[in-house]
């Protein structure tokens, strides 16, 4: 199984790198929105997209998700957000590759705005907060990643 991990840099990345044990003997390949200094695991595994905070470029994100899911063809998509996610989200819709997506845990008591979006879009979505549950109703509470 080939996994896509969707990340902005920083704490969504450390965040997502929590799950490293689950996906790390699978394929796998990270998509971020700014070059940052990766660490050793990650070279030659990243794909580097526009950074958009909600304007126009999040249409050339549409663009850019559609060229690397084409290309790489991976058969789920995770992430614990932010941004950059749902432009994938939508392109792994119409080409019908499962996201998970995981609330981030800097989230207590009420939903982030991509939180919002992806429980909308994520086949299967997980929030780190048994507050969040009133937000998320068909949701699946998993505890802190950390």
């Amino acid at each position: 199984m080939k996994v896509c991990i969707v990340s902005s840099s920083g704490g969504h990345l450390t965040e997502v790198r929590t799950l490293r044990p689950l996906y790390e003997s699978q394929p796998h390949f990270y998509v971020l929105n700014e070059r940052i200094p990766l660490p050793a695991d990650m070279l030659r595994r990243t794909r580097f997209i526009r950074h958009s905070e909600r304007d126009w470029l999040t249409l050339v994100n549409v663009y850019e998700a559609l060229v690397i899911l084409r290309a790489e063809r991976p058969d789920v998509i995770l992430s614990t957000g932010a941004g950059p996610i749902v432009p994938f989200a939508v392109v792994a819709k119409l080409l019908r590759i499962p996201v998970v997506f995981i609330e981030t845990m800097t989230r207590i008591h009420e939903p982030s705005l991509t939180g919002k979006l992806m429980y909308r879009l994520a086949d299967r979505f997980f929030y780190q907060w048994p507050t969040l549950a009133r937000h998320f109703p068909n949701g699946i509470y998993g505890g802190p990643l950390v």
